[in-house]
């Protein structure tokens, strides 16, 4: 009898010590996970509760808190969005019923003030008897830029970045279509219900949720020249190499022939030259004498492949393997599976202008607590995509670009700015590109247009995208 009392007692003392170790697990482990899942809805409950802390642009409060004033007891604060749709590729929404976008979300435990950080502050709030308040997140968005890249983007569907290429700060970060995100924050069930259905049932194409800035990869056209043409220089190329460059040419095991936009001649051009005038078969003969290994480092090195911004939950730009000959030549200039998002192709850009170093792009500054005690600050990554003389001489043949060659659009009379366009053929049309840099300050913008609200025409990189460049780089002189 004492043998089963015993079992029985040691059975009990196990599945308790089991129910405790849970308990634990879940609080100590999983609480982060559960209260970010957008089903908890006791979390969301507890968030509506908090004062949400601000997020800024600079100094200028982009999303704010306030106490509600519509009679809802389940709202004790009204999230609110000053030029909403200014910035709603960035700061994205909070949501009773919907959860939360952007940094929004990827900031929320910050934000309510529920970071492991933040824990001295929480005791402090409960001993007081205060309510808790969230932490404010201050971005590296210069509002006057984004003002100026949201009007040059004004009546295309499309992306726009800018960016320090030192330190991979983003200055400005817009998409187009954009929405109002307090329309997604009213605490009007019904009305924010018709407004989620809107912005789900429009066309993929152009809903405007997606992020065609940092998450939306497409072909890069001729703007992926200048990672061939800089993979050329690692290798020992200069910008005097001459390339066969003829009319056109035949892609191998194929019939079908690539031309070339500008007249490159028949014969040879240096490498400088045909970057200037963006030559097709010269750089899909450049491309298949390198090899794909040569280009995918060079690419990776770049950061394709590789996810970038988590602050908005980036997609990587893709440099597949190519399949055949064909395919790579293809590839080198920015057409077949090749895809780039406007962030990856500043980040090219950027590292020409620090001297072969990749700065990794960041949104967030910092982040202060309601004491003004800075909680989160960001540090600087930086990695060798190219040689410094590498960089000099493509930074050197990107100006030349804007001088000399299709780039001319973007040229600012005393000031020095390089620049590539690309035009990338689609199923229907093609997309405008061009990513670009002035000097004195130095800056990066990146244009992507996917089409035109005023013509079912197809965009191109030197008509259209650069003359948009050009306006983001005279705001911020």
């Amino acid at each position: 009898m004492n043998r089963q009392i015993r079992l029985v007692g040691l059975i009990s003392a196990v599945l308790v010590f089991a129910l405790l170790g849970n308990l634990t697990y879940l609080d100590l482990a999983r609480q982060t996970s559960l209260e970010a899942n957008p089903y908890n809805v006791r979390a969301r409950q507890a968030e509506a509760d908090v004062h949400r802390g601000q997020i800024l642009a600079g100094s200028t409060v982009i999303a704010d808190s306030v106490p509600s004033t519509d009679g809802n007891p389940t709202f004790a604060y009204q999230r609110v969005y000053s030029d909403g749709p200014l910035y709603a590729p960035v700061t994205g929404f909070f949501s009773y019923n919907y959860s939360t976008w952007a940094i929004e979300n990827s900031y929320n435990s910050y934000l309510v003030g529920t970071d492991s950080s933040q824990w001295v502050q929480r005791l402090i709030d409960m001993a007081s008897g205060r309510n808790p308040q969230g932490a404010s997140v201050v971005t590296t968005i210069d509002p006057k830029l984004q003002q100026a890249a949201a009007a040059a983007l004004s009546g295309y569907t499309g992306g726009i970045v800018v960016s320090d290429p030192h330190t991979g700060a983003v200055k400005a970060l817009v998409t187009s279509p954009s929405y109002d995100p307090n329309q997604m924050a009213t605490h009007d069930a019904t009305a924010e219900e018709d407004f989620w259905a809107s912005l789900k049932a429009d066309d993929p194409e152009a809903s405007p949720l997606t992020d065609r800035a940092s998450r939306d990869p497409k072909a890069p056209g001729s703007t992926f020249k200048m990672i061939v043409a800089a993979a050329a220089l690692e290798a020992g190329d200069t910008a005097d190499t001459m390339i066969d460059t003829p009319a056109e040419l035949t892609y191998p095991g194929s019939s079908v022939t690539l031309p070339n936009s500008a007249n490159c001649g028949n014969t040879q051009v240096t490498l400088a030259r045909a970057l200037q005038l963006s030559c097709n078969t010269a750089f899909a003969n450049l491309g298949r004498s390198l090899g794909a290994q040569a280009i995918t480092e060079q690419a990776e090195k770049f950061g394709f492949n590789s996810e970038h911004l988590p602050e908005l939950g980036g997609l990587a730009s893709e440099y597949p393997k190519p399949r055949d000959t064909a395919d790579l030549m293809r590839s080198a200039i920015g057409q077949g599976s090749v895809t780039a998002t406007p962030l990856q192709m500043a980040m090219v850009a950027g590292a020409f202008l620090n001297g072969g170093l990749l700065a990794e792009p960041y949104l967030v500054q910092e982040v202060r607590g309601p004491d003004l005690k800075v909680l989160y600050q960001h540090e600087t990554k930086q990695s060798q995509a190219v040689s410094p003389t590498t960089a000099q001489t493509m930074k050197d043949m990107m100006v030349s670009v804007v001088e000399k060659g299709l780039g001319s659009p973007a040229a600012i009379p005393g000031v020095t700015v390089g620049g590539k366009s690309g035009t990338a053929e689609n199923d229907e049309s093609s997309y405008g590109w061009f990513v670009s840099f002035s000097l004195d300050p130095d800056i990066v913008v990146s244009v992507f247009l996917e089409k035109s609200d005023s013509t079912d025409e197809g965009l191109w990189g030197s008509g259209d995208a650069a003359p948009l460049a050009k306006k983001v780089m005279e705001a911020s002189r």
